[in-house]
């Protein structure tokens, strides 16, 4: 077993920042914490099994680093500190999820379940684009800080990042602009999220930031003076008021320069804005508010402001907790610059985020997190997403600002800036936003498309002949309304198709024809349709005409098309009739082996049911469970066509099953049940979809999964979940 060594640079730089977090955690860790972490750390580096990352760097310094990153940027305590040291040691199999379990808790465990889970689907290259994606935010939204250790992981790994080779670096750039900078904005680590910006941008377009920043450092000089030449006469003025403030002056992140150059269509010269100024008081939390208005008071006597550039986080703070007055005011030479007023709480809030607010006891924080983290999950556990819309889906939830509405009551409502009339209406109540034709804004009647703006105050028109339409999905922004929508297409589309389907089987039986559905299969895929919805609908809508859909039907029988075949026939001739020594999942009638079979998509079969063979019209054989609900119209019309089927040997492969799940609509329910599906060894979650209405909650799971018994055993333990009601195999 070979020892990953630290080189002599590496030990000096170990003791060095192992020093630095020996200060910085005094509060948090014990002596025994320190001793137990540092020994568990150098058993998994003496595993044989660490290996140095595509930069050559030591895991083991990496954690340290990420640990720093925790302690100075986001004031993170004993949990997550414990958490970084050891998960590496449980991802190596030095010790267990159970031994940590013991030692440090349920939660010390489940955020390093976590990191592990992230670790390995990284290990396997996955891409942020990918559907697999979907279960590593699943592993983020189960706890806070796991989102916040990855964050701090990736900050430093972007600080470091010209120790990585290229294709690594636009790699990893990538990922810090598409998915951590906007999850630090939405958590409020505004300081990291500019860091990951600029840095992702002077790898990804390395031209423009290096221009941008020569240009900034060719007029630094001289934006310094003009900066303090702004900040001295409000400084005495402040002074004179009896204020305790301090006050900053800062150049916008080179990011957020780029970004208006962009969306103004200008060059670097026409910004004006280029740096901000900020005013931070010391005030005791009872005063905070009054004493950001005295000075946005003396801020407006002293410059002129501009009215439409007032931003007021006060009066309705951002739901990451981010509270500060913004003005824009006509300095010094005719430029606009942005003053940011804010207390010594505030800023540390703005700046180390979400984690701040643990200090300071009676912020409404965790609350507002927790509905963000709602509003992530819903996106995650709908499964009628594909890929590409989940992640637009899943930044408009990181990035957007906020808009402000209220009810013809005065109820106040939060929607992302942008929001339309539908998406508010969604947002009260599905059954209001599929009947909405439109609303009264602030005394005046406007369209469902309508954007909604900061203070307006709505009621919602509604038809009782309203249905949701496909174009709607064109202006609604919110993942609740484009999920509801394509929720109502989908079973419009499926009550359409049941209309035609009903009409053929009347139209067929008048003329004596009893359809068979294999044949009707076929049928569609004559006529050239990809599923036998399309054709229903078709059909429902008058688009066929029916007496060439019947000839065409009955040309099926001849022996031009399909020979008819039974289930005797079918088995003496097929050529792969015999027994052989070759293991096979299934055997099919006589102890006959290798004989072609599909299983069935109607009852969907897995090792260990009892099943039994059918014999289509294509001259293949069909799978059944005993049990399926199609099973006693087969055996009536086609008994001839029955074999009998077994499973043989052992299972081997994974099976897709979906579980339907009823239960009480309580916080956290969903997370305990995927949580618990995660535990399982032989058990992998591929989808979830839940539907909620009136307490109660719908979720149908697909899960792959190798035989009954596994599936029995996961069934009896959902049902021991707490709020749960109901469990079924679909």
């Amino acid at each position: 077993m070979e020892t990953l060594d630290f080189t002599s640079e590496e030990k000096k730089e170990l003791l060095a920042i192992y020093g630095q977090i020996l200060r910085l955690s005094g509060n948090y860790l014990s002596k025994d914490d320190l001793s137990d972490t540092r020994e568990l750390m150098i058993q998994a580096a003496q595993s044989g099994q660490m290996k140095r990352d595509v930069a050559g760097k030591h895991p083991i310094l990496n954690d340290l680093h990420t640990v720093l990153v925790l302690l100075n940027e986001m004031s993170l305590g004993r949990t997550a500190i414990v958490s970084v040291l050891l998960y590496r040691a449980v991802l190596l199999e030095v010790l267990s999820v159970e031994d940590i379990e013991k030692k440090y808790g349920v939660t010390v465990a489940g955020i390093i379940t976590g990191l592990v889970r992230v670790q390995e689907l990284y290990d396997k290259n996955v891409s942020i684009e990918t559907e697999n994606f979907r279960k590593l935010l699943l592993t983020f939204a189960e706890d806070l800080r796991v989102i916040l250790i990855i964050i701090a992981e990736r900050y430093y790994t972007m600080q470091t990042l010209k120790d990585y080779p290229e294709d690594a670096q636009q790699k990893i750039a990538r990922e810090a602009a598409y998915l951590y900078a906007p999850l630090a904005h939405r958590l409020g680590l505004y300081s990291i999220k500019t860091t990951l910006e600029d840095l992702s941008l002077k790898y990804t377009n390395r031209e423009i930031y290096s221009e941008i920043a020569r240009k900034l450092n060719e007029k630094k000089q001289e934006r310094d003076a003009y900066i303090q030449n702004f900040i001295d006469p409000l400084k005495e003025k402040l002074q004179i008021a009896g204020f305790d403030f301090e006050i900053k002056g800062r150049t916008k992140s080179i990011h957020s320069i780029y970004n208006k150059m962009k969306k103004q269509n200008t060059a670097f010269e026409n910004i004006y804005d280029l740096f901000a100024i900020r005013v931070i008081l010391n005030s005791p939390k009872e005063k905070e508010k009054s004493e950001c208005w005295q000075v946005y008071s003396i801020v407006a006597d002293m410059y002129q402001p501009n009215p439409k550039r007032l931003r007021d986080w006060l009066s309705i703070p951002k739901s990451n907790g981010y509270e500060s007055l913004h003005t824009t005011v006509m300095g010094l030479q005719g430029k606009w610059v942005e003053v940011q007023i804010r207390t010594a709480r505030m800023n540390e809030v703005a700046e180390k985020g979400l984690a701040a607010h643990w200090k300071y006891k009676g912020i409404k924080s965790e609350s507002a997190m927790d509905e963000w983290l709602k509003n992530i999950r819903d996106i995650l556990e709908n499964s009628e997403l594909n890929a590409v819309d989940f992640m637009d889906n899943f930044k408009l939830n990181l990035y957007d600002d906020e808009v402000f509405v209220f009810t013809p009551n005065g109820d106040l409502h939060k929607l992302p800036a942008g929001a339309t009339v539908l998406d508010f209406a969604f947002s009260i109540h599905t059954g209001l936003g599929s009947k909405c034709v439109g609303a009264i804004v602030n005394g005046k009647n406007v369209q469902m498309k309508h954007k909604l703006s900061n203070g307006d105050q709505l009621e919602v028109l509604t038809s009782p002949t309203q249905v949701p339409k496909q174009e709607w999905l064109n202006f609604v922004i919110t993942s609740r309304a484009r999920t509801k929508i394509r929720q109502a297409l989908k079973e419009a589309l499926n009550k359409e198709a049941e209309f035609g389907k009903e009409d053929f089987r009347r139209k067929f039986k008048n003329w004596k024809i009893e359809p068979d559905d294999a044949k009707v299969m076929h049928l569609t895929k004559k006529l050239g349709y990809k599923t036998v919805t399309d054709f229903y609908v078709d059909i429902a809508n008058n688009k066929l005409d029916i007496l060439t859909v019947r000839n065409t039907y009955l040309d099926l029988d001849s022996k031009s098309e399909v020979e008819h075949v039974s289930a005797e026939n079918f088995v003496k001739a097929s050529p792969l009739a015999e027994i052989t020594a070759k293991e096979d999942v299934m055997i099919i009638d006589k102890n006959l082996k290798d004989i072609e079979y599909k299983l069935s998509k109607c009852c969907n079969p897995i090792y260990g049911d009892e099943v039994f063979g059918f014999v289509t019209i294509g001259g293949g054989i069909k799978i059944h469970r005993k049990d399926c609900p199609n099973a006693p119209q087969m055996i009536s019309r086609g008994g001839h066509r029955i074999v009998n089927a077994q499973w043989s040997g052992k299972a081997g492969s994974q099976y897709a099953i979906t579980i339907r799940v009823v239960g009480h609509d309580d916080v956290g329910i969903v997370a305990n049940i995927t949580s618990l599906i995660s535990k399982e060894k032989n058990v992998t979650l591929r989808s979830i979809s839940i539907d909620s209405n009136d307490g109660l909650f719908q979720g149908n799971l697909t899960v792959m999964i190798e035989e009954l018994s596994h599936l029995q055993g996961l069934i009896k333990k959902i049902r021991t979940v707490k709020g749960v009601k109901s469990v079924e195999r679909v």
